[in-house]
């Protein structure tokens, strides 16, 4: 969700990766929403050369995704000519996981597969003959085809890495619907929803299908065998050979002997994974060790048959599956089928009436969502103190208004502290107050806790916090290169006086350093 501080949060990332011009280009695209070519331009007031080339680089790394809206006449040239650039915000926030993401595969895979990720990360897309040369040139001693081959059939065997979207899809155009207004809320709403909707219709249109997206074609770069056609073949001449390796170097710019597949990091899989680790957690500082357990084990089996990232239930699964799922790891060796139903149970699934024949599913959005009220309560408690901590957490769990009276009485809460609490709350948007007149001169004040909006100014707070923390910490690295800027300026005066105005050196360099002159 692009909130302010969001935005600015990713145009600073943008900055820092890629400069100035591209991040002038990424913001326009962030705040104005989808443009062509020729409105990007204007908007930056940048040359078309700056622009072309700072859209390129956005589309690499996987910031932005081009697309056309589709003619009502049929499709002819007419979309071409109205190529549009949409920024994908979640991906460019995602360049700050990336670290967590190379830990993710390092945990449940080989350093071969970590350095191909490694790879994909700080060069957004790449080919398989790229992914090779890349990790030629990272050893000395080389590395095999088959080695990369193998490390990238691992990756999407677990579904970390994935083929590129479509350069270009066709979009149907949205409908548009004239709707009057009153409120200036219920517009600003509209417009979200109808930019979201696009950008979830290009997204959808781009993606390859499911039965591609994690498939290796080997008839484009390696044979079918998944061998490659290397010099060591003695059935071929050297003539033979130097013309079959012309043709795999021109084989990726040629339709005819195949398409040449980009591949990109599935942030998709990443986010799952870090929700379940998040569920996982959120549950083991509630409930028993048992129930952790369980969920891993059910997370872990069905991860693969979930259509979203943000899945509200947890596919379902009998009891003796979900039991043979338990027991294959160590720890849950332990547990009999009993203790699996009783974690169940604990988890917000019933216990079945009819034996082990019914599926349980678990509702992964309620975890998700106690998660999150514990982190804005624990906010309240720190930012307003403890009178302010029990008042948000009535107010959260009746969900409905409630006068101020009524809260002091529940609370406990001074009926004179009680108002300036829930005004200092409502002012910095943590609740919702409405007012009630019951007669010319009496009203009554109500207040609740409006959930939804209430997530995105938290939300928007967090951006702020992270973009406050990357300032300062860019900061602190400015300071530490003026100290070591010092630091190499001594050096170079003391290199100078011992060893450039000696006429023999017969002590290394670190004598001098720290023996004859006392040590920096």
């Amino acid at each position: 969700m692009a909130t302010p501080y969001g935005i600015k949060l990713a145009v600073h990332l943008i900055t820092n990766h890629f400069g100035n011009l591209v991040a002038k280009v990424c913001e326009n695209l962030l705040r104005r929403g989808p443009l062509t070519l020729q409105q990007v331009i204007r908007y930056t007031e940048l040359t078309p050369q700056q622009v072309k080339n700072s859209l390129l680089i956005l589309i690499q790394h996987n910031c932005i995704q081009a697309f056309s809206f589709e003619s009502q006449g049929g499709f002819g040239d007419g979309p071409k000519a109205n190529t549009q650039y949409l920024a994908l915000f979640g991906n460019i926030l995602h360049r700050m996981r990336f670290p967590k993401f190379l830990e993710i595969v390092s945990r449940e895979l080989d350093q071969e597969c970590k350095e191909l990720l490694e790879g994909l990360l700080q060069n957004g897309r790449l080919t398989l003959v790229q992914m090779v040369e890349r990790a030629k040139s990272k050893r000395k001693d080389g590395c095999r085809e088959d080695v990369v081959q193998e490390g990238l059939t691992k990756l999407l065997a677990a579904h970390f890495v994935e083929r590129c979207p479509a350069p270009e899809p066709l979009v149907p155009e949205p409908v548009k619907v004239e709707t009057t207004s009153k409120k200036r809320g219920a517009k600003s709403a509209k417009i979200n929803e109808e930019s979201e909707t696009i950008e979830q219709r290009v997204l959808a249109a781009a993606g390859p299908m499911e039965a591609q997206r994690f498939s290796m074609i080997t008839n484009t770069e390696f044979d079918v065998n998944g061998e490659t056609s290397t010099d060591d073949s003695p059935s071929l001449i050297v003539g033979e050979k130097r013309k079959r390796d012309s043709l795999e170097l021109d084989r990726e710019s040629t339709a005819e002997e195949g398409e040449v597949v980009l591949w990109r990091a599935n942030f998709e899989e990443f986010l799952r994974r870090l929700r379940h680790m998040a569920c996982i957690e959120n549950v083991r500082a509630s409930l028993d060790d048992g129930a952790v357990k369980v969920l891993k084990a059910k997370l872990d089996a069905t991860r693969g048959l979930e259509k979203k990232v943000k899945t509200e239930k947890s596919v379902p699964l009998s009891l003796d599956n979900i039991f043979e799922e338990v027991i294959k790891s160590e720890e849950g060796r332990v547990m009999t089928l009993d203790d699996v139903r009783a974690s169940l149970v604990q988890l917000g699934c019933p216990a079945s009436a009819r034996g082990t024949a019914d599926s349980y599913s678990i509702d992964l959005k309620k975890i998700i969502e106690s998660a999150q009220n514990d982190e804005v309560e624990s906010i309240v408690l720190k930012r307003y103190g403890r009178d302010a901590y029990r008042i948000f957490r009535l107010l959260s769990k009746n969900g409905r208004l409630v006068e101020t009276d009524k809260i002091s009485d529940t609370t406990f809460v001074e009926k004179k502290d009680a108002p300036k609490i829930l005004y200092k709350m409502w002012k910095d948007e943590y609740l919702h107050m409405e007012k009630l007149v019951l007669a010319p001169n009496r009203n009554i004040l109500l207040w609740k806790v409006n959930k939804r909006p209430l997530w995105e100014h938290v939300l928007d707070e967090m951006f702020h916090a992270a973009l406050n923390l990357s300032l300062r910490a860019a900061y602190e690295w400015d300071k530490e290169k003026e100290w070591i800027g010092v630091l190499l300026m001594a050096w170079r005066s003391l290199y100078q006086k011992f060893i450039i105005g000696a006429t023999t050196v017969s002590k290394p360099l670190w004598h001098f350093m720290f023996h004859d002159t006392g040590g920096l």
